[in-house]
């Protein structure tokens, strides 16, 4: 028996092979919370039959469904890959390095269509008997990285899916020894793409990345539930910095709404020789929306500077993960 609180909790996904089809789960995420959710668009009949004073029960229907919600996690050293390729769309096999025992994962942007997880939820009750609930055809919509001064790199992703059914077993939950990224390995670098050099005075990064989705597809013949979500918008990329004003480098580049190319990362212990743990993100290009620093008292002057990222003509965005894991 698990614990009857959330200790006994468990998510667990799979890639589906088709939309809202279930997969048993492969992977178990550690999370730190969830808002997964069923929900549900009824019809209430409002015929008038003479004396009736409530509506009744029998006249109320189901005219849809959907999954909603988000999760909140750490970004781990491995099994992150299944997540990462769900949010940029890319077919992703994983790469090994040399005869060593580190494979390189290239997540670039590309359209996610055909890249749907099933979710599977254990909730406990309080006598520790843990209920399931599967949610199928889960894409996911967005997902913000956030990482700051002694603390660990986060990840809040937006789900979207077609259903939940609570007849498939719960999955027995297994984890892997690993850890998560962190500040202490965080590096952020800007200038010419590929080139780049370290930024000093970073203390907090984030950066969200958004596939707005066409997720009302609601037709005829679906039993009151959606076809896959398909891109109806262009991705939108937007992130910020915060840091103490040691040099005018972003500064400059809000004044004269130039471009650079900026290098978010995080390098971990070495897996074998050159290759180490990492996750990286690469923005070809960056313009700063705002704010020029201003002076707010005595202490160190900490600007936020908000950007957009933005398409090069030429490279990709994408993100990087070098783990020791053979597949997905």
């Amino acid at each position: 028996m698990a614990i009857g609180s959330g200790l006994g909790a468990q998510l667990g996904i799979a890639a589906e092979s088709t939309y809202g089809t279930y997969v048993a789960p492969t992977k178990f995420p550690e999370f730190s919370k969830e808002s997964l959710v069923l929900k549900k668009t009824t019809a209430q009949s409002a015929g008038i039959a003479a004396g009736r004073l409530m509506p009744l029960s029998t006249r109320r229907v189901l005219t849809q469904k959907e999954v909603s919600g988000g999760i909140d996690l750490e970004v781990p050293n491995k099994s992150f890959g299944l997540i990462l390729q769900a949010l940029m769309g890319t077919s992703v096999t994983p790469v090994q390095q040399a005869a060593t025992t580190a494979y390189l994962q290239t997540h670039t942007l590309a359209d996610n269509f055909g890249k749907s997880l099933t979710i599977q939820k254990g909730v406990p009750l309080t006598s520790g008997t843990v209920t399931r609930k599967n949610f199928l055809g889960c894409k996911v919509i967005s997902a913000e990285f956030s990482c700051e001064v002694g603390g660990m790199l986060t990840c809040s992703l937006e789900i979207d899916g077609k259903d939940c059914e609570e007849t498939s077993v719960l999955a027995t939950a297994s984890y892997p020894t690993m850890s998560p990224f962190h500040f202490g390995q965080m590096a952020l670098k800007t200038g010419t793409y590929a080139s780049e050099t370290a930024l000093d005075g970073v203390r907090k990064v984030s950066v969200k990345i958004e596939r707005p989705s066409a997720t009302d597809r609601f037709y005829a013949n679906q039993s009151a539930l959606k076809k896959e979500p398909i891109l109806n918008d262009l991705t939108k990329i937007t992130g910020s910095l915060e840091m103490d004003y040691v040099a005018t480098t972003i500064d400059d580049l809000h004044t004269t709404d130039g471009a650079t190319s900026l290098v978010w990362e995080f390098v971990g212990p070495i897996i074998a020789t050159t290759y180490a743990e990492t996750f990286r993100i690469k923005l070809p290009a960056i313009k700063v929306d705002d704010a020029p620093p201003t002076v707010e008292g005595f202490d160190v002057v900490r600007p936020k500077f908000s950007f957009t990222a933005l398409y090069d003509g030429t490279n990709l965005t994408a993100i990087e993960y070098m783990s020791t894991d053979v597949t997905l």
